[in-house]
């Protein structure tokens, strides 16, 4: 039921693939994509990040930013230089970090299967953010960065990867600054009846990550068709890239909050309030050791939080997540925090970073209080996708990440 398509890709050269690959645009502020671009003319977040060779006041929305991209884009092509395939390929994207390892068939997927729901979500978008990538896409004309995408890995699948990699060399083998090892190799096209035939008995695939970029997507479709009087649905914009990743590779890490102020409370009246709803002991634990307990840092000190018998579970797997909890039971009802995606008082910290990064945060004085929480299960993320719940907004984190600039996909 569901579908997947070879593509014909565009990717660097061999020799410079480990100079245009950059991290996902929306894993690092301006300055921070900068910084990694700096010195390197074909980094593609000169692509995905075009403000960074702006001024400095631009507005990263503008029109001006998303023109820039398509300069940068075209100017990559002839000078990295990228080249597109002559044929239509499935990839695969091996992904290594440390013990962790994940293989994942590179490809496009139907926008029509996203609208229909047989590839299933778990989280909200927001709008400036969609507005963003589909003016990119519309702007450059491809897709620059895949969906990540997963399932419940198929045997005959994972044998036919197994196969490719034993049998053949790859396009791509360099390790990022991250110490991330990334591999791609070209699947011979005598597997793409079996990938189609097998992933097309699958009832449902899962968005893991990227939700933007699916739903920008679909967007960029809508304004596509249109402004095709002749189209026919088997346009390259009725396509989106993916990789698909088996989920029984994957590891979550959490995804931590940091909190500006203490909503006028001390310290002190701060823990009286949070002990209202939860059992508080200060701790050495800096990362929670099971579900339903938080670890919290403020004032250089960890505490642990275990639910008490005011904070009531229910029979949704969304709302009983720690991230949840935390929001009902302390964000929003001790520091007025009522909307996470917006709130200005509130950020959010990749697991990757570490608690080191909470500590130095609140250490530094640049948040007051910090909360690790406990990684969400990749069978908790299927679940609520199934039952059409949705997620607190930054539940998961992801790692390793692909990088964008290694398989474009063009939509014209």
């Amino acid at each position: 039921m569901a579908v997947i398509r070879p593509f014909k890709a565009i990717r660097p050269v061999e020799k410079v693939a480990h100079l245009v690959a950059s991290v996902p645009y929306d894993v690092v502020n301006k300055e921070e994509a900068a910084n990694l671009a700096k010195g390197n003319p074909i980094s593609f977040l000169r692509v995905t990040r075009s403000e960074i060779e702006l001024k400095a006041n631009v507005n990263p929305y503008s029109q001006e930013v998303y023109e820039k991209a398509k300069e940068n884009f075209e100017r990559l092509k002839r000078e990295a230089p990228l080249v597109q395939d002559t044929t239509a390929h499935f990839y695969l994207y091996r992904l290594t970090m440390g013990n962790q390892t994940q293989i994942g068939i590179a490809a496009t997927f139907s926008v029509d299967d996203y609208e229909n729901n047989i590839i299933k979500k778990h989280e909200k978008t927001r709008k400036e953010k969609e507005d963003d990538r589909t003016n990119h896409i519309l702007a450059t004309n491809a897709q620059t960065g895949p969906v990540f995408l997963t399932y419940h890995g198929v045997e005959a699948v994972n044998n036919a990867i197994k196969e490719v990699i034993e049998r053949n060399e790859p396009l791509y083998d360099f390790r990022s600054n991250d110490g991330i090892q990334h591999t791609i190799w070209l699947i011979p096209s005598d597997y793409d009846d079996l990938i189609i035939y097998e992933i097309g008995k699958v009832k449902n695939l899962y968005i893991a990550d990227g939700h933007h970029r699916a739903a920008s997507a679909w967007r960029t479709r809508e304004t596509k068709k249109h402004n095709n009087v002749r189209h026919t649905g088997e346009e390259e914009y009725n396509f989106f890239l993916g990789v698909l990743f088996p989920a029984e590779q994957l590891k979550i890490l959490p995804y931590n909050r940091v909190v500006h102020d203490l909503n006028n409370f001390s310290v002190d009246e701060f823990l009286t309030e949070v002990k209202k709803n939860f059992i508080v002991k200060e701790t050495e634990l800096k990362s929670p050791a099971e579900k339903q307990t938080i670890c919290m840092y403020v004032q250089n000190k960890w505490y642990l939080l275990t639910p008490n018998e005011n904070v009531k579970l229910t029979e949704s797997i969304a709302e009983n997540l720690d991230v949840s909890i935390l929001q009902n039971y302390l964000l929003e009802p001790v520091l007025g925090i009522k909307d996470p995606r917006t709130d200005k008082r509130i950020d959010f910290i990749g697991g990757i970073r570490g608690t080191e990064e909470l500590e130095s945060l609140v250490n530094n004085g640049k948040v007051a209080a910090a909360f690790s929480m406990y990684p969400v299960s990749i069978d908790d993320l299927i679940n609520i996708s199934n039952m059409g719940e949705i997620m607190p907004p930054k539940s998961t984190w992801f790692e390793p990440k692909l990088r964008d600039g290694l398989l474009i996909h063009s939509i014209v």
